[in-house]
């Protein structure tokens, strides 16, 4: 296949040669019209194998079409069948893939896979956002509720919620992204991991603190005690579904710690 691709490209130069002579412009692949469009492989990430599998075939038949129909414009003789033996080269990149798939991509590969994208999509995805949640959720009760005992009043504690939990966010954020920029370690992009992570610790705080926006002091704290059991709930679910915790166990260490930081905030409000 080389081989073929060094000789069409040398008889492209020939025939460049002999009607331009040997001053070669350059031309990028935009400077083509028609010719097929790439997207930049920064906006395709991150990519499972069958996407990218998709994207090759795709670049073929595009490739394909265009020497196609270059080759029915051009009334040049040499050109013609240059850009037809072009497009057929590119139906051999297209067979010779397709042999490929058939030969190595077996049910074990295809489970392997998909094994791996999941593994992917828990540590850049699902870990960040669990551990943005659980800050988020775990973190903000002692000032929320230390705010809410201390002064009794439901729009105090709302405005501390508030500035705790954007607070928390922006601080995750930045340690998530500053901590590690995933190329030795495969967990993506940091300023991903950062969003995700600071949006879902700014997320799991505002849970427990949009109550507050009730005038009445007792209802609004009852109502965020309901939030913050269901926000525990969630999180001892998510630790139970995607990291392989059992759901005792990950409820029990969840509730623990939740509850914990609950009294301490009502204690430090209180006294």
């Amino acid at each position: 296949m080389r081989e073929v691709e060094a000789d069409h490209r040398n008889r492209l130069f020939a025939i460049f040669r002999s009607r331009y002579g040997e001053h070669l412009p350059l031309i990028r692949r935009e400077d083509v019209r028609g010719f097929m469009v790439r997207r930049p492989i920064w906006l395709m990430r991150p990519l499972r194998l069958e996407a990218v599998r998709r994207e090759a075939a795709s670049m073929e038949l595009e490739t394909q079409r265009f020497y196609e129909k270059a080759a029915s414009r051009t009334t040049d003789i040499a050109i013609r069948e240059l850009l037809n033996d072009l497009a057929e080269a590119e139906r051999g990149h297209e067979a010779t893939a397709r042999t490929l798939e058939q030969t190595h991509l077996t049910a074990a590969t295809v489970k392997d896979e998909e094994s791996a994208a999941q593994r992917l999509f828990l540590l850049q995805v699902v870990q960040p956002a669990l551990v943005g949640l659980m800050d988020g959720s775990v973190s903000t009760l002692a000032p929320l509720f230390a705010a809410a005992f201390a002064t009794r009043n439901s729009w105090d504690a709302f405005l501390v919620g508030i500035a705790a939990s954007v607070g928390a966010g922006i601080s995750m954020g930045f340690a998530e992204a500053l901590s590690d920029d995933g190329s030795l370690t495969g967990r993506g992009r940091p300023i991903l991991r950062g969003l995700i992570t600071g949006l879902m610790t700014t997320v799991g705080g505002l849970g427990h603190t949009l109550p507050y926006l009730i005038p009445d002091f007792w209802t609004a704290t009852a109502l965020a005690i309901v939030v913050v059991v269901v926000e525990l709930a969630a999180i001892s679910w998510i630790r139970h579904r995607y990291m392989d915790t059992s759901l005792l166990g990950a409820a029990f260490q969840v509730m623990v710690g939740g509850a914990l930081v609950f009294i301490a905030g009502i204690l430090i409000g209180s006294s």
